[in-house]
């Protein structure tokens, strides 16, 4: 393919995206012509670099001929090198340097275990080979609490450098500010000899401390594979100017491109050739649509490119700047199944090989064999390179025969009669629905309307299903550019070059930090033209970019904004904060946390050329196929692109066959190629409003609505996280969502903290009963009693009606459930170790209305709030929390409002049961071959939890019975039934090791004894801090000692508290070891089974307050031996700056988790303080204790049971 240009210079210019399996190529003759062409990325029987090969054979040169430098103007790159590098664990070998005590830092990172319901919990593989501890110390404020010691690290380093490794990692605590230290390690380094030596303050100059540690590490394992790269490229050049893409959206001189600038290389070229190629055609807001064969990038634009500035690629978490892009595992090679029930597409990938099932190597159904199916990819058109020849055309055959098979067995299954198109048209729909899915998280999510936008469609797959996802988002109109299938390439050529400096600031804005701010900008400005200047960018054509990112005071969500004066930011930040989050904060003061200085020199101008327009025929068509779209066969032209002039228009249903793509025009859609020979695609129809869909249960329909639902739970979680006011619900995300049928039974509940799954449902249910009759539209209720569905007082939930649009009948209920940082009670952070009353726990709230007829009932909530026993601390906090949790709530309302709209009520309330007879009936498959199985399990206080469980295989049903559990405590230890229903619901969720949606279905199978009475159900006004997050812990290990199918994790969550009146309060989870399973050791320092909280940064965590944490570290051989062994617990040490009172309430400091089949028990924990006087005081598992400043509260924890003899 070629089109001419209207700017061009008389050399050539080439501009490259070497992907991971083909590298795309968009030339730019000296006669200004554009010409593509493709090649495979690695094919080393033929050449070394596809990237250099493919500009030999586009200026007719032989394999072996040197390349002519003058004949080139420019290269222009986007690479996979590191990111290959990254995945595949093949980069550098590499030294971490960090602070004394962080030697695991990196290693633990937030604690959070990446899936929910794992037994076996699989980390990231580290990426540095070895860690050398730096003895040196500084504090938040940069004060120097251990002096740096250089001969020590000089020793560790020599010893390193003679093991052969060459690339190192520095990351000092509190580096990022303080460059000294880290500036001296490096230093030394160099000396030594290291090759690649990355510093973290150079690297990522922000706070958090694990973040800026990965950013740097992946910066030190992937730049010297990078620069090797760098250099072949250049070496076959010579002096011709060589560009690469950076993660950041800019174009960089290759002599400055680094590793950790290179991680979203090709995606960001994508979204820069999406964003230039439609403001070519007048689209300005857009919606980047990158369809490939294993994932779909997605992007938002709507006049500045967005960026994030924390992302995880690869296991890995970035602290740099990189294009905001949203990537999904739904591709052409997503793999398609059936699990008895629903039709199921992805996450996994049948990639490049074997491929989908036409691919002729044997691979499984995929959504490009469903397109084949359907009649919308046809062999003919399709390059013939499969086969052993790499000749044929795809197997057609296959896939008829495989669809046909699929279809008799999901008749014999479920009596759905459909037929092999129907069934690839469901897993098409299916597809469709999960990159809607993702689009919908980088925009309506965030409060942008999408259907003002267009969707730039591109890469292999994206336009077969363009029409569709616009329609399952209300887009109209699609834009496709001829070089939609190399647009990352073409991308690379339209980039500007791009020079950003960051640097944090953690500081209030007022009139004195704007004249600061004014001053590092111009130092900033000053670095950043310097090196545009070197990089040869023109003076003539650079500008600067000058970013805050403000986000408000005790909130962890900036928002980027353009520096100006104090009054213009504020507006800015406002106005933006309330479009994403729907709220203001007035009283709440404005926290600089960071600058951005971003110098741009314009790039090439490229425009495609103006062509004639005039009306135009269509030309004949290739073929007419059958093909099945929108629930019928449709006789369906085929159309080469290369024949379609400007001016040209089709209505659909059509295909439109492309060199290297092939674009599907939908029933109801028309296309038009316009006078730059562009392809804009509109609706020409309108969308029906409401969709046909039976009431009766639907395997397609099924696995949607599962979706769909789940979705909403999700989005209200997105906006309860952005908006809430305390660290625990924000940043260690300890809250939870659901939707709820009118009588209060579970449809859907968002995976977040397994605690809270299931147990919200009595809370619903308090209210749905005892408000009967009285409530009205706009109405919004609380509470937290662990007397009716609560768990422990400072998760308060929050409750709002769904009315039908006459405001006569709820058709729903919507809930959220956070914990509050404080609540009141006897000590800060209501957590109190000793209570043995409801009321020193805080404040008890049953059945309360927080909003009437959609009125804040601030007064009569600050009364509750101030007025119980023992009042919260600051009602403002619990006031801001509780006013996400409605707005969370309120996203709820809206979206199930839209579904309705969408399906009709009849339809989405039989959905509603469906999901939950499909939860069910997995359950049942479990229990169908389960044993009965009993086990009595010891707390530390000698109470015990005793559970039998016996299985009736033919009914396929259990009854889990916990007659003979000790009696209500006198102690905090008191488990709401809620709480121990939820375990319950999480252990089987265990069992069933699949994506099952979370409802009331899944405890229909199950009939749960809790004699009353017992310490599982309780009564007022029993004490149940502890229930909430110990007891909770030992009913899940009991559960699985009885079903026998691993050892005991930690069994606890070291819950730790601190706090003063002067205003600081804390709390906090601590992870542990996790058990060994029959087949798999115990993951170390890892939170297990009933939460999931993250931990607190250690920089933040010292930023906020007047505390020093020594060390966070893996306690080695704390887990128990056996044929697998159990994971280690930590040790977790913190040295208090003000008086404060800490508390501790955890388990296993007496009684050992226990091991399975022979294998050892973990070792127990232990609380202790280390006093300045250098005397210890030993603490019990439920303790609290005054704290002096250069007191240090020192928590070991439990190591995992092991599993089987060693």
């Amino acid at each position: 393919m070629s089109i001419e240009t209207n700017s061009y210079d008389k050399r050539w210019e080439f501009w490259i995206d070497r992907g991971g399996t083909f590298t795309d190529f968009v030339a730019r003759t000296p006669e200004g012509k554009l010409i593509t062409h493709k090649l495979l990325s690695e094919n080393p029987e033929r050449y070394e670099d596809a990237g250099i090969q493919g500009i030999r054979e586009l200026l007719d040169l032989s394999d072996d001929a040197p390349i002519p430098e003058e004949a080139i103007h420019t290269v222009k790159m986007g690479t996979t090198v590191a990111t290959n590098a990254l995945l595949e664990r093949k980069g550098e070998r590499t030294l971490l340097l960090i602070t004394k005590g962080f030697r695991d830092a990196l290693r633990i990172g937030y604690q959070n275990r990446p899936d929910l319901f794992a037994r076996n919990i699989v980390l990231p593989e580290l990426l540095y080979e070895r860690v050398v501890e730096v003895e040196e110390r500084l504090s938040a404020d940069g004060k120097v609490l251990i002096k740096l010691d250089l001969d020590k690290a000089r020793e560790a380093l020599q010893i390193a450098h003679i093991d052969g490794i060459q690339s190192v990692a520095v990351v000092l605590v509190h580096g990022y500010r303080y460059h000294d230290h880290e500036v001296a390690v490096a230093t030394l380094a160099r000396e030594i000899g290291f090759t690649q030596v990355s510093v973290s303050h150079e690297v990522s100059p922000l706070m958090k401390l694990v973040g800026r540690g990965d950013t740097t590490v992946v910066d030190a394992y992937v730049s010297p594979i990078l620069k090797r790269y760098v250099d072949l490229i250049a070496g076959n050049l010579g002096d011709a100017r060589l560009m690469f893409m950076q993660s950041n959206g800019g174009l960089t001189n290759a002599h400055y491109f680094r590793g950790k600038d290179s991680i979203l290389s090709g995606p960001a070229g994508g979204i820069v050739g999406a964003v230039r190629t439609a403001a070519m055609a007048g689209f300005d807001k857009i919606i980047s649509f990158d369809m490939g064969g294993t994932s779909t990038d997605v992007a938002h634009f709507d006049g500045e490119y967005e960026r994030a500035f924390e992302t995880l690629v690869a296991g890995v978490r970035m602290r740099a700047p990189m294009m905001q892009i949203h990537t999904v595992a739904a591709g052409g090679g997503s793999i398609l199944y059936f699990d008895g029930t629903r039709y199921r597409v992805g996450p996994e990938s049948a990639g490049a090989n074997p491929g989908p099932a036409c691919y002729r190597r044997g691979g499984p159904l995929c959504v490009t064999d469903a397109n084949v199916m359907v009649g919308k990819i046809n062999p003919e058109f399709f390059p013939h390179v499969f086969g052993e020849g790499g000749d044929q055309a795809l197997d057609e055959n296959v896939v008829h025969e495989k669809f046909g098979a699929l279809a008799q067995e999901i008749k014999r299954e479920t009596g759905d009669a459909r037929s092999p198109v129907e069934v690839a048209e469901g897993f098409l729909m299916i597809a469709v629905e999960n990159m809607a899915k993702a689009i919908k998280q980088i925009s309506i999510q965030r409060g942008h309307d999408v259907t003002e936008y267009t969707l730039n469609s591109f890469g292999g797959a994206g336009g077969q299903h363009a029409c569709l996802v616009a329609d399952a988002l209300g887009i109209t109109r699609v834009f496709i550019h001829p070089f939609a299938g190399v647009l990352s390439a073409y991308g690379m050529g339209l980039a500007d070059l791009r020079v950003m400096r960051e640097r944090a600031v953690e500081a209030t804005l007022d009139e004195e930090r704007i004249e600061d701010l004014r001053t590092i900008f111009a130092e900033m400005e000053i670095n950043g033209r310097a090196e545009m200047e070197e990089q040869g960018g023109d003076p003539e054509r650079t500008n600067v970019i000058r970013k805050v990112l403000l986000r408000y005071e005790g909130t962890d969500s900036p928002l980027i904004i353009d520096f100006a004066e104090q009054e213009e930011m504020v507006s800015a930040f406002e106005e933006m904060h309330h479009q994403q989050y729907g709220f203001v904060a007035p009283e709440k003061s404005h926290i600089v946390e960071a600058i951005t200085v971003e110098v741009v020199s314009g790039g090439r101008d490229v425009t495609d050329p103006e062509l004639n327009a005039s009306q135009n025929d269509l030309p004949e068509p290739l073929v007419e196929v059958d093909t099945y779209m929108a629930g019928e066969v449709h006789q369906t032209k085929v159309y080469d692109r290369e024949a379609m002039l400007p001016g040209s228009s089709v209505i659909g249903p059509a295909i439109i066959k492309e060199a290297i793509a092939t674009t599907v025009l939908e029933p109801g859609w028309g296309a038009t190629v316009n006078s730059s020979n562009q392809l804009v695609l509109n609706r020409i129809q309108p969308r029906a409003t409401q969709v046909s869909v039976g009431t009766k249960a639907d395997p397609v329909m099924l696995e949607v609505f599962n979706n769909l639902f789940m979705s909403i739970a999700e989005q209200m979680g997105v906006i309860l996280k952005n908006t809430s006011y305390s660290v625990n619900i924000k940043e260690r995300l300890d809250f939870s969502c659901a939707v709820f049928a009118p009588d209060g039974s579970l449809v859907a509940n968002a995976p977040h903290i397994p605690v809270h799954l299931g147990s919200m449902s009595e809370s619903v249910k308090t209210i749905a009963e005892q408000r009967k009759g009285t409530i009205e539209p706009g109405d919004v209720f609380m509470l937290n009693t662990p007397y009716n569905g609560g768990t422990h007082l400072p998760d308060v939930t929050v409750i709002t009606p769904v009315f039908d649009p006459a405001g006569d009948n709820i058709l729903f209920y919507v809930a959220s459930r956070g914990h509050h940082a404080e609540i009141g009670g006897a000590t800060p952070g209501s957590v109190p170790p000793n209570s043995t009353h409801i009321d020193e726990e805080g404040v008890l709230i049953d059945n309360f209305q927080l909003v009437a007829g959609g009125r804040l009932l601030e007064e009569e909530t600050e009364t509750l709030f101030t007025s119980a026993p023992f009042p919260t601390r600051n009602f403002r906090h619990n006031l801001s929390d509780l006013k996400a949790q409605i707005a969370g709530n309120e996203k709820g309302v809206q979206e199930l409002r839209k579904m309705i709209e969408h399906f009709g009520l009849d339809v989405v309330h039989a959905y509603m049961m469906h999901v939950q007879d499909n939860a069910e009936e997995c359950v049942r498959r479990v229990l169908g071959v389960l044993t009965d199985g009993s086990f009595e399990y010891e707390m530390d206080s000698g109470a015990k939890i005793c559970v039998a469980i016996g299985v009736d295989r033919e009914k396929r049903e259990a009854v889990i019975d916990f007659t003979g559990t000790s009696q209500q405590q006198v102690s905090n230890f008191n488990a709401p039934s809620s709480v121990c229903m939820a375990a319950v619901l999480y252990v089987f969720r265990l069992m069933v090791e699949d994506d099952i949606p979370l409802n009331a279905g899944c405890l229909k199978p199950l009939n749960v004894i809790i004699p009353e009475g017992c310490m599982l159900a309780p009564k007022y006004p029993a004490a149940v801090v502890a229930g909430n997050v110990e007891t909770s812990q030992a009913v899940t290990n009991a559960l699985i000692g009885a079903l026998g199918i691993m050892a005991a994790g930690q069994g606890t969550m070291n819950n730790f508290t601190f706090g003063n009146n002067a205003g600081y309060q804390n709390y906090e989870t601590i992870c542990g070891g996790a058990g060994a399973g029959p087949d798999y050791d115990g993951t170390h320092a890892i939170h297990t089974h009933m939460t999931n909280t993250l931990a607190t940064d250690p920089e933040i965590l010292e930023w906020r307050f007047p505390v020093v944490l020594e060390s966070f570290s893996i306690r080695n051989n704390s887990g128990g031996s056996g044929k697998y062994r159990g994971g280690n617990g930590i040790i977790r040490r913190l040295r208090f700056e003000e008086e404060m009172t800490a508390g501790v309430v955890s388990g296993h400091r007496r009684v050992a988790p226990f091991g399975v089949d022979g294998g050892e028990p973990g070792k127990c924990g232990r609380n202790y303080v280390e006093r300045a006087d250098g005397t210890v005081t030993e603490l019990g598992g439920t303790d609290g204790v005054e704290m002096s400043p250069g007191d240090v509260f020192v928590i070991e924890t439990p190591g995992g049971g092991g599993f089987g003899e060693a």
